[in-house]
């Protein structure tokens, strides 16, 4: 099932919010050692996390996590303009059009075949999520394998500025170019997904 939940402040007593943020600190704190804010020894849940943010979450009709992914507003502060403007070879793109795609997350126990789906459900759920919301650009920031992983899903993506070393790791930044074309260009590339109009998905607020 795939949730949209948009206009609410996070809380810990929704089955699909727990099991996301649980989720979140077990892939991006446990696995891959980021120092970000955990909630209770269990929840990553940092400062972006406002009813500002909108999450597209797939998961189970009990709640369980297997995917999901945050949206930020460029309009306000967010994640690329506040920490990895040097990402940018100029001003960070900003606009009521365009919105920043964070914690990207695939459910851990998940099987390499699982993951793939998975993963490609919720990348076809983003682009339709976009055309269908008169979104026109998506950015984000990314480790360089996963940077050329989204670069090669066949939508019109392109680098930011140069990837730079920062912290240990290789990052970078990129924006995605959303129209009415995104859905069936993913298709082709052979990225796709069950949710076939984003729009009228249920709210689990």
């Amino acid at each position: 099932m795939l949730y949209l939940i948009e206009g609410v402040r996070p809380h810990l007593g929704d089955a699909v919010l727990r099991n996301m943020f649980d989720a979140r600190k077990r892939v991006f704190v446990d696995l891959l050692g980021w120092d970000v804010p955990v909630r209770a020894g269990r929840f990553e849940i940092d400062q972006f996390d406002t009813p500002n943010a909108i999450y597209l979450v797939l998961a189970g009709a009990d709640g369980a996590h297997r995917a999901s992914a945050r949206l930020l507003p460029t309009t306000r502060p967010h994640i690329l303009d506040t920490m990895f403007a040097c990402l940018c070879d100029g001003p960070p793109p900003r606009g009521e059009t365009i919105f920043e795609i964070t914690r990207f997350c695939l459910e851990r126990s998940l099987s390499t075949r699982e993951r793939r789906a998975t993963r490609n459900e919720l990348v076809s759920a983003l682009a339709r999520f976009g055309a269908n919301n008169r979104i026109t650009l998506y950015t984000g920031v990314a480790e360089q394998g996963w940077m050329e992983q989204v670069l090669a899903f066949g939508w019109r993506a392109h680098r930011l500025g140069a990837p730079r070393n920062i912290a240990g790791s290789r990052l970078g930044a990129i924006a995605i170019e959303i129209d009415a074309e995104t859905p069936a260009l993913l298709e082709r590339a052979g990225i796709c997904g069950t949710p076939s109009f984003v729009g009228e998905m249920p709210h689990a607020a």
